[in-house]
């Protein structure tokens, strides 16, 4: 007889939901990746990464490799000190926290502070990874609505109020991700920044602000949030993956010294050694601030050429929003669902994921997609936009 694995009530709270990554598709052979939220392979340092390897290795010998690390690792975390502190964030060492990529901070904020109890508010669409953590420790969600300018923090006041009237609990935490949001590609204006973080200290909740693409502004960089904040009610979370390499996974998070000792106290992953010493020799060798301006130049140019082309290919009732940095462009193909788009749109050869896994309610997506200017070559990006257009048209003339 098999045995029956006992396990935790947690776990199986979480076994409710749908498992992970069902949002990535199987692509066919030369299929054209608009799907994929990964870095243009050409502005991947590979070669710099690898010089920054045998640098370290030479220098360090075994050290980088050892359970005790390297002294590169303190270091790695005094340069995201510095870089924080450049945009009007500065926190002492005790307040940093490097993680395993942003997910892990993620996944960590969610361990501590939530429970079966606990509501979080999100943006609506949200990152669905994020959705997935949060699945695994609460039911309980708030959506609030996101335009053109990010979070309608006016339509989140309204809902705050009225759960305070009816005496209904408010939120522990709001996710947000204010600077060219993924999926939509939207950026909070600063004055729905300001007016969040105000509504956090009049409700007495935390705000978790993920940065991922907050240094891929194409003409400038907002105020972090966490910037503006005086009460510490602000967690900050930020990535190299986006900027540097996925794969290295080197994330961060940033907040008040109680909650990261906290976190810290349950992390335990001997802090990846390895990876954070190769980082650190990495980011010492090179021009960071280049590095950004050649990275926020590339992407805008992709961006541009998938905005003309959507001009171009896409029928006059498709919508969109135009990025001001980041990686995405959110359609909405009015009429049609995206997920029965998605077979026709892989056999003409392009990708790009459903607009239903960014929702609470997956229903809420069925006419949106999200496409990934990233990834692709600018030909390609024509080129697949041009398949994904052929494709629409051809459904609609169905209808």
């Amino acid at each position: 007889m098999k045995a029956e694995i006992p396990f935790s009530k947690d776990i199986n709270l979480a076994f409710k939901n749908d498992p992970p990554g069902q949002w990535l598709s199987v692509l066919p052979k030369g299929c054209i990746r608009l799907s994929s939220g990964y870095p243009e392979p050409a502005l991947v340092p590979s070669e710099e990464l690898k010089s920054a390897v045998v640098h370290l290795l030479d220098k360090e010998k075994d050290l980088p490799l050892q359970y005790i690390g390297s002294p590169k690792i303190p270091e790695l975390k005094e340069i995201i000190r510095k870089r924080l502190a450049a945009r009007d964030v500065r926190v002492s060492d005790e307040e940093l926290l490097v993680t395993s990529g942003a997910c892990q901070a993620i996944d960590l904020v969610a361990r501590v502070l939530l429970d079966d109890e606990a509501l979080v508010a999100l943006e609506s669409p949200t990152y669905m990874e994020a959705l997935e953590v949060f699945r695994n420790y609460t039911e309980r969600f708030m959506d609030v609505p996101v335009d053109e300018k990010g979070l309608q923090t006016e339509v989140f006041e309204e809902m705050l109020k009225g759960r305070k009237e009816q005496g209904l609990p408010l939120p522990r935490i709001l996710y947000v991700i204010p600077t060219s949001q993924n999926p939509t590609g939207t950026t909070m204006s600063q004055e729905r920044r300001e007016h969040v973080l105000a509504l956090a200290e009049e409700y007495g909740f935390f705000i978790l602000e993920d940065d991922a693409y907050g240094e891929l502004g194409f003409e400038n960089n907002p105020r972090l949030i966490k910037s503006l904040d005086k009460q510490n009610r602000v967690l900050h979370i930020g990535s190299f993956s986006k900027v540097v390499a996925p794969g290295m996974r080197i994330g961060w998070v940033a907040g008040a010294e109680e909650l990261i000792t906290t976190l810290n106290w349950f992390k335990k992953d001997l802090h990846h050694p390895f990876s954070q010493s190769t980082m650190a020799a990495f980011l010492e060798s090179i021009d960071f601030d280049g590095r950004l301006k050649l990275l926020s130049a590339a992407y805008r140019s992709k961006c541009a050429v998938m905005i003309k082309a959507l001009e171009e290919f896409l029928p006059p009732s498709v919508s969109w929003y135009t990025p001001e940095g980041g990686y995405f462009v959110w359609v909405k193909v009015a009429g049609i669902d995206t997920v029965e788009l998605l077979p026709k749109a892989l056999a003409a050869g392009v990708s790009f994921v459903p607009g239903k896994y960014f929702f609470l309610n997956p229903e809420e997506g069925t006419e949106f997609l999200r496409l990934s200017f990233s990834y692709a070559g600018e030909e390609e990006i024509i080129q697949g936009i041009r398949l994904l257009g052929e494709v629409v048209q051809n459904t609609m003339a169905l209808k």
